[in-house]
């Protein structure tokens, strides 16, 4: 399984993942500052799951025109955000390719999972 991090992605899940054996590009390390359509786009063209923050990327995919692999959404306050990285790793061990053409919203305790139009 592939990822791109989007720039808003806490990079303690890039950590995490790449720590359990997952391979993830960073944006800040490929394109800082990259607008979000160039990211999304990014993200098909590698076949890779994007990790995001940003709920920009819900519109582009639902209502927009990005083509995606798969989205993972991440909404984690504040209070919660040391336990992000496993959480997103717990989420992947058990889903795996199911990601993919899925728009996956991880909060705490729980995961809702849409398919992709």
């Amino acid at each position: 399984m592939r990822f791109l991090a989007d720039e808003s992605c806490d990079f303690s899940v890039v950590r995490a993942l790449r720590a359990a054996g997952y391979e993830v590009s960073a944006v800040r390390d490929l394109a800082p500052g990259a607008p979000d359509e160039t990211v999304i786009a990014m993200a098909a063209q590698e076949n890779r799951v994007l990790l995001t923050e940003d709920k920009d990327f819900g519109q582009l995919v639902y209502a927009g025109s990005g083509r995606t692999q798969g989205v993972v959404f991440i909404r984690y306050p504040s209070s919660a955000r040391t336990q992000v990285g496993s959480a997103v790793v717990d989420l992947v061990g058990k889903m795996g390719s199911g990601l993919r053409g899925r728009f996956v919203v991880v909060q705490p305790g729980r995961a809702r999972v849409v398919e992709l139009p």
